[in-house]
C-alpha cells in the first residue's frame, strides 16, 4: 500500500490516483476550490433554481431532494429553502433503521417540508442483502441503488423538474475528472453503488422477478419520455456550493439534527452513519476489501480542511478503523445478522473470503481483526 502525503487515503482506495508527486486526486481535487468563483457558482444555482422553479411543469412541488435523515439530507432541505424553492423530501427507507435515525428522519417534516418514505417489500430487500453479503460482500446494495431510483422514479411520476442531491463523492473522495454539476445515467451506472451486480443478475439468478424489482430498476425512457425526464435535472448542491461535512452536521444541529452520544463505531466522529444498524458491516468490508473504513475518509476530509494534522488523522485511523462491528449503534452483530437470515459463523466466513491477501497478513486464529501489511501509522 502506499499512501497520499497529505492525506492518508492508500492507493487500494478505487478510483483514488496518485500523481507523481505522490498527491491523490481527491487532495487535488479540493485543493482546485481555491480557484473557483464560488459567488458565480452560486450566481448560477439561483438563476437554476428560478428557471426550474418557473417552468410549467403541473407538480406542486420545485424539486425533490432525496434525504436520509442524515446531516447532509438537512443541509440540502435547508439551502433549497433558503433559496426559495418548495421541496418534496424523499426517502427510500433504510432496511435497519436506528431509533435515533428515525427521530432524525422525522425531524426533515419540522423543517417545513412534505416528506414521504417508500419502504421496498422488506422480506425482499433482506433476501438481496443476504445475497449480496455473499456474492459482493455488501449489505448495503440494495439501498443504495434504492436512493438512486426511488426519487429519480418519483421525479418523473410527479413531473418535478429538479432533484437536489448533495455532494458528488468522486469530487469529495477522489475520481475521475469529469462534469460535477449534474448526476446523469451514465455516473450512476458507474458510480451509484452497484459493484458490479446489475439488477438484471437479480432476476437471472432467480432472487426476484423484475415486478418485485420495480423500486430497484431505473425508469425506462418510454416512461421517461412521456413523463418528461429530459425536463429533469439531477445536480450535485458541492458543485455550487463548497461541501463540508462537519459544517453540515453543525448547520443541521441548529435546525433539530440529533448527534450520537458517543462517537459513532468506525467513525471518529458522532454525526456520521446513524441511520442504519447494517452501516457498520458495510464499512468493515469496505475495509476488508481496500484496507480502509469510513475513519478514513473522514480523517482525510478533516485535514484537507485544517480540523486536524495529518499525523491526527493517522491516530484516528488506527482507534476507529478496521474495528470488528460487534455492535453499532447499540445493536448487536448477531441481532444485526439475524434480520437477514445469517448467523455469526456464516458472517466470518464471508468475511475471510472477501478480505484482500494483498493488503492483509493472515488472520490469526480467534482474531476477527486481521493485520495490515502496511499502516498508515508507519508512513
Amino acid at each position: 500500500m502506499n499512501f497520499c502525503k497529505r492525506c492518508v487515503y492508500p492507493n487500494t482506495k478505487p478510483d483514488l490516483i496518485i500523481n507523481e508527486e505522490g498527491v491523490c486526486n481527491a487532495c487535488v481535487s479540493f485543493e482546485n476550490r481555491k480557484d473557483i468563483d464560488w459567488r458565480k457558482r452560486e450566481k448560477e444555482f439561483r438563476n437554476l433554481v428560478s428557471e426550474r422553479r418557473y417552468q410549467i411543469h403541473n407538480s406542486n412541488y420545485d424539486c425533490i431532494v432525496p434525504v436520509s435523515g442524515g446531516k447532509d439530507s438537512h443541509f440540502q432541505i435547508i439551502k433549497a429553502l433558503e433559496y426559495g424553492l418548495t421541496p418534496l423530501a424523499v426517502t427510500a427507507t433504510t432496511d435497519d433503521l436506528s431509533t435515533i435515525g428515525r427521530r432524525n428522519l422525522n425531524n426533515i417534516g419540522k423543517l417545513g417540508v412534505d416528506h414521504i418514505e417508500i419502504s421496498t417489500n422488506s422480506a425482499l430487500r433482506r433476501k438481496i442483502n443476504n445475497y449480496t453479503l455473499h456474492v459482493i460482500g455488501d449489505i448495503s446494495w440494495a439501498e443504495h441503488v434504492a436512493i438512486f431510483t426511488i426519487p429519480i422514479r418519483e421525479a418523473i411520476i410527479r413531473n418535478i423538474p429538479l432533484v437536489i442531491w448533495g455532494e458528488n463523492p468522486q469530487n469529495e473522495y477522489g475520481g475521475p475528472e469529469e462534469d460535477k454539476s449534474e448526476m446523469k445515467i451514465s455516473w450512476l451506472q458507474e458510480f451509484g453503488g452497484l459493484n458490479g451486480l446489475r439488477v438484471s443478475d437479480l432476476i437471472e439468478k432467480e432472487i426476484a422477478t423484475e415486478k418485485e424489482l420495480y423500486q430497484y430498476i431505473m425508469p425506462n425512457r418510454d416512461l421517461a419520455g412521456q413523463a418528461g425526464i429530459f425536463n429533469t435535472k439531477n445536480i450535485f448542491l458541492g458543485y455550487y456550493f463548497p461541501w463540508d461535512g462537519k459544517y453540515n452536521a453543525e448547520l443541521a444541529q441548529r435546525h433539530g439534527f440529533e448527534v450520537y452520544h458517543t462517537d459513532v463505531e468506525g467513525t471518529g466522529v458522532n454525526y456520521e452513519n446513524l441511520d442504519n444498524h447494517q452501516t457498520g458491516i458495510h464499512d468493515y468490508f469496505k475495509w476488508l476489501k481496500f484496507g480502509f473504513g469510513r475513519a478514513t475518509d473522514i480523517a482525510c476530509n478533516h485535514i484537507r480542511r485544517g480540523y486536524i494534522t495529518r499525523e491526527e488523522g493517522k491516530e484516528s485511523v488506527w482507534m476507529y478503523d478496521g474495528k470488528f462491528p460487534s455492535t453499532y449503534l447499540g445493536k448487536s452483530l448477531e441481532d444485526i445478522l439475524t434480520n437477514i437470515g445469517m448467523t455469526i459463523d456464516e458472517f466470518m466466513v464471508i468475511a475471510d473470503k472477501f478480505t484482500n491477501k494483498a493488503v492483509f497478513e493472515p488472520r490469526l486464529k480467534n482474531n476477527p481483526r486481521p493485520k495490515l501489511k502496511k499502516h498508515p501509522m508507519s508512513i
